[in-house]
């Protein structure tokens, strides 16, 4: 497979191509301080140095008809959202590869470890290493713009693209998300960069046990879900309609 011949501007035709095909935010994250990641399989790094991450805003309403709990629309949204991204991920990874780069879509969501909830890779360590937003006191990407209200997805290449950095935390001594919390599992600690573990963030068994053990059983949502920091925000509730 020949590599398409890379311009100054690769990265920019990138990003303009995956915006087109509806994605709200885009960045690029160098692969080697990732690494430091538990990953699934444990070489799924080993071969590309890019980290392409993908989001897409979720309707300011959907956050709106939250109380204590996921509704099912708010469950078909998610669900919807992750669908899209994963169409996303597959065209842009497929785009890539027609270009010669070595590439692989990540499933939007998809957990490989039920019992202690992880993934093949964080979609939000991703992001967060490629400047879409900061990690939250809620352990959630925040964005400048949509706050958490966003879903993620990955492509990893091996590319020829440029660094994005990441961008500083802004939570500041905001505690909405700790207070709004059904479980209270949110410390409420902040963090300049990130967390080393999940635990330092939150009493994750909490957390798990609520929307697992709790809210999955609610016959119309049938899935892990909350939703109830996301919406208390400061930085989603930007998004709200007038």
């Amino acid at each position: 497979m020949k590599a398409k011949a890379v311009t100054s501007n690769y990265t920019e035709e990138v990003n303009d191509k995956i915006m087109s095909l509806g994605a709200d935010l885009v960045g690029i994250a160098d692969v080697e301080p990732l690494k430091e990641l538990r990953v699934d399989p444990p070489d799924l790094l080993d071969h590309f140095t890019r980290a392409v991450s993908i989001a897409i805003k979720l309707p300011a309403a959907a956050f709106e008809g939250l109380s204590d709990r996921p509704t099912a629309i708010y469950k078909s949204i998610y669900q919807t959202a992750n669908l899209v991204l994963d169409q996303m991920a597959f065209r842009t990874a497929m785009a890539l590869q027609d270009d010669g780069h070595y590439s692989l879509p990540i499933p939007a969501s998809q957990v490989l470890d039920q019992k202690n909830w992880y993934a093949a890779i964080s979609h939000k360590a991703v992001a967060r290493m490629a400047g879409l937003g900061w990690q939250g006191k809620n352990l959630l990407l925040i964005t400048p713009k949509y706050g958490s209200r966003v879903r993620l997805v990955t492509v990893l290449t091996n590319a020829p693209l440029d660094v994005d950095l990441p961008i500083k935390n802004r939570c500041g001594k905001c505690t909405m998300c700790q207070d709004a919390c059904p479980a209270q599992a949110i410390k409420g600690i902040n963090t300049e960069s990130h967390y080393s573990n999940r635990n330092e963030a939150l009493y994750f068994s909490r957390c798990a046990e609520k929307v697992a053990g709790e809210f999955a059983k609610i016959p119309e949502v049938g899935v892990p879900i909350c939703g109830i920091c996301i919406k208390v925000c400061p930085f989603g509730r930007k998004m709200r309609m007038k």
